[in-house]
C-alpha cells in the first residue's frame, strides 16, 4: 500500500503554525482574524507575531493561540518613514520568531504581505524545518507607486527583487485575486491558491439594521476601511460634494467608518468642502458597529484607483444586498459585476450622479443587492474560502497523510 505525503519529522501533538503580521495588529487585521479561528477550530497550535495592540486582547485569551507582541513603531512620514517601520518590525519579529522556535517545532511559517521583506526569516525557518506559505494580499511596487503618486524607479526595481525572493522561497503561495495569481506566477512562486477575502455570513447573520444610524436624513450611504493614502477618502468626499452642493440632494446620511494615516486630513477636507452636516468619520469602530451600518445602509460607495486590489469592503456591501458605485477596475468588475454600477476611474461627478440615480431607484437597488448577495453565499463569502486555506495549510503541515491513505 502507498501511503500518503510523508509526515514531518518529529511530530508530536498539534501541528504549529506561525503567522507574522506586519502592517496593522492581529486584532484589526479581518484576514488573520478568520484565519487565525478557523486554525484552532481545526485543531491546529498557532502563534502570531503582531504590534501591540489593545484591540488583540480577546486573542490573548483563545485557547491554543499565542500572541507574540512587540511595540507597535510610529505612523511612517514618507519613504524613510516606512524604511524604519520596516526594519523595527522585521527585527522584533525575526526575534519572536526564533524564540518561538527555541521553545518547539514551528510546521508552517505564514508571511502575511506585504511588505514582501520576510524571505530572510523564511529562509532560516525552512532550514529548521518549517514549511513557509506567503498569503499575499497586496503588491508592494503598485501600492508604493500608487502612494507616491511619482515614478521612483529604483525604489519600484528594489520591490520587484524583494516579491520575487519572497515568492521563490515559499513552499505555496495565497492571493486574493487572478490579477495577483498572474504576478506572483510570474514572480517564480511554485503553487499559487487564491484565497477571497469575503465576510463570514454567520456574522453578517447577527447583524441588525438601525434606523437610529441614519440621524435625520431619508438615506445612508456607506464607506468603510482603512484609510492609508491609496485608498483615496479624498476622491470619495469629493463624490459626496458633488451630489450635496452640485445635485442639491441632501437628504443622505454619509458614514466613512475607519481610520488611518488619513482620517484626521479627511476630516479636514470634510469641513473645507462644506460637508460636516452630511459626513461622519467616527474612526475606528468595531465589526458589529461596522456591519449595523451595512445592515441599515441603502448604497455603498468606493473611490480606489487600485486595479489590482479586491476591495474588501465592496465583499461586504454585497454580502449585506448593498449595492454600491466605484470606478470601473478589472478586480473591482470582476467580484462586482451586476451588483455595483461602475464609471470612469476617477470621475467623482459621474460617480456621484450614479450614486444619486441609485438612490432615487429603489427597485434597481434591490435587484442589483440580490445578485451580490447571491454571489457572496454561493462562492465569495469566507466559509468557502477558508476550505482553500486549510487546504494549503493541511498540505504544507503533511496532514494529508493523517486523513487518508491513497490506494496503490
Amino acid at each position: 500500500m502507498r501511503r500518503g505525503p510523508r509526515r514531518r519529522a518529529g511530530r508530536g501533538g498539534p501541528p504549529h503554525v506561525l503567522v507574522v503580521v506586519e502592517n496593522v495588529a492581529l486584532g484589526i487585521d479581518i484576514r488573520v482574524r478568520k484565519q487565525v479561528r478557523d486554525l484552532l477550530a481545526s485543531c491546529y497550535r498557532v502563534s502570531v507575531i503582531t504590534r501591540a495592540a489593545p484591540e488583540n486582547e480577546e486573542y490573548r485569551r483563545l485557547p491554543g493561540l499565542t500572541v507574540l507582541e512587540y511595540p507597535s513603531p510610529p505612523e511612517p512620514g514618507g519613504l524613510l518613514g516606512y524604511l524604519g517601520e520596516y526594519a523595527v518590525s522585521f527585527a522584533w519579529a525575526a526575534v519572536r520568531s526564533v524564540a518561538a522556535r527555541l521553545q518547539g517545532r514551528i510546521d508552517v511559517l505564514q508571511l502575511c504581505q506585504p511588505p514582501d521583506l520576510y524571505f530572510p526569516l523564511a529562509w532560516l525557518h525552512k532550514a529548521l524545518g518549517a514549511a513557509v506559505v506567503v498569503d499575499q494580499r497586496d503588491l508592494l511596487p503598485e501600492l508604493f507607486a500608487e502612494r507616491q503618486q511619482r515614478q521612483v524607479g529604483a525604489v519600484v526595481a528594489a520591490l520587484r527583487w524583494c516579491e520575487r525572493r519572497s515568492q521563490r522561497v515559499a513552499d505555496e503561495t495565497i492571493c486574493v485575486n487572478e490579477y495577483l495569481e498572474q504576478r506572483l506566477v510570474a514572480a517564480g512562486a511554485r503553487r499559487v491558491t487564491i484565497v477571497r477575502n469575503g465576510p463570514v455570513l454567520e456574522r453578517v447573520g447577527r447583524a441588525v439594521p438601525d434606523r437610529s444610524l441614519r440621524g435625520q436624513h431619508t438615506f445612508l450611504c456607506c464607506w468603510a476601511g482603512k484609510m492609508g493614502r491609496q485608498d483615496r477618502v479624498d476622491l470619495v468626499l469629493r463624490t459626496i460634494a458633488h451630489v450635496v452642493h452640485d445635485l442639491g440632494v441632501k437628504d443622505v446620511r454619509f458614514v466613512l467608518l475607519g481610520d488611518g494615516e488619513c482620517l484626521e486630513e479627511s476630516r479636514a477636507l470634510a469641513a473645507e468642502l462644506g460637508l460636516d452636516h452630511w459626513v461622519s468619520l467616527p474612526g475606528w469602530v468595531g465589526e458589529n458597529e461596522v456591519f449595523a451600518h451595512l445592515a441599515t445602509a441603502d448604497v455603498g460607495a468606493d473611490a480606489s484607483l487600485q486595479e489590482e486590489v479586491s476591495p474588501v469592503k465592496a465583499l461586504e456591501y454585497m454580502a449585506f444586498g448593498v449595492p454600491f458605485v466605484a470606478f470601473d477596475l478589472r478586480e473591482t468588475r470582476a467580484i462586482g459585476a451586476g451588483a455595483s454600477v461602475l464609471v470612469e476611474a476617477g470621475d467623482t461627478a459621474a460617480l456621484a450622479r450614479e450614486l444619486v440615480a441609485l438612490l432615487e431607484d429603489p427597485e434597481r437597488r434591490s435587484a442589483l443587492g440580490r445578485v451580490g448577495q447571491e454571489r457572496v453565499r454561493a462562492d465569495l463569502a469566507w466559509e468557502h474560502q477558508a476550505t482553500r486555506y486549510l487546504a494549503v495549510i493541511d498540505r504544507l503541515a503533511g496532514r494529508t497523510a493523517d486523513r487518508q491513505e491513497v490506494p496503490a
